[in-house]
């Protein structure tokens, strides 16, 4: 069985949310992240929905709740709260 978790949120600016994003990787890695494909809206490019896969799905739930995801979105212009699902396989 895979898990996954899929976001959806708005960023004021693409390429610097890009950068935050990449910076954080490691982070992301460490809490139990295997992969993530990122998808821009076709008429919003700051419209984004992010899908990882995770190695558990206890894993992804705790680092939607992790205070260092909420700081980095914060920095890189995440504008709201993201809704988050979490998927199996």
């Amino acid at each position: 069985m895979s898990n996954y978790m899929l976001a959806q949120h708005q960023v004021e600016d693409f390429p610097k949310w890009k950068a935050e994003f990449d910076n954080v990787a490691d982070l992301r890695k460490a809490n139990g992240e295997k992969s993530a494909q990122i998808f821009q809206d076709s008429e919003n490019p700051n419209k984004l929905t992010l899908l990882f896969e995770w190695d558990s799905i206890e894993n992804a739930r705790a680092y939607a709740q992790n205070p260092d995801l909420a700081a980095a979105m914060q920095k890189a212009g995440v504008t709201g709260p993201p809704d988050f699902f979490f998927l199996t396989n």
